[in-house]
């Protein structure tokens, strides 16, 4: 599988801070979703990832939820910011975007091909 086809997600923090990004990528694709079965990273519900503050030591992170009523959203949520933390190594506070997701926002979406969701 070649990168030309991924769906990459940029985030601010690819230009802010670029080494971080690797590290908390690999942590955040623990994260999976259950009743899917695929991590948050290959879904594209992490929307973005920033650094604030002016010591630049609390990162925001904005996701969204397969749906709105995702029975695992509170402890996917919880989830995200504890591998965010640790990908980081700093406090991350996570945002709930409004954004509707949908299969075009996964980075793979040569995955639909797979029959999974026929």
């Amino acid at each position: 599988m070649s990168d030309e086809n991924l769906n990459i997600i940029q985030w601010t923090l690819h230009d802010t801070h670029p080494q971080l990004v690797e590290p908390v990528r690999a942590k955040l694709a623990e994260v999976v979703d259950p009743e899917i079965g695929m991590n948050i990273i290959q879904l594209g519900l992490v929307r973005d990832i920033s650094i604030e503050g002016k010591t630049g030591n609390v990162a925001r992170l904005k996701m969204i939820l397969t749906t709105p009523f995702c029975p695992y959203g509170p402890a996917m949520v919880d989830m995200t910011r504890q591998k965010a933390q640790e990908g980081l190594k700093m406090p991350v506070t996570v945002e709930m975007g409004m954004d509707v997701w949908d299969f075009s926002m996964m980075e793979d979406p040569s995955a639909l091909d797979w029959g999974m969701y026929g």
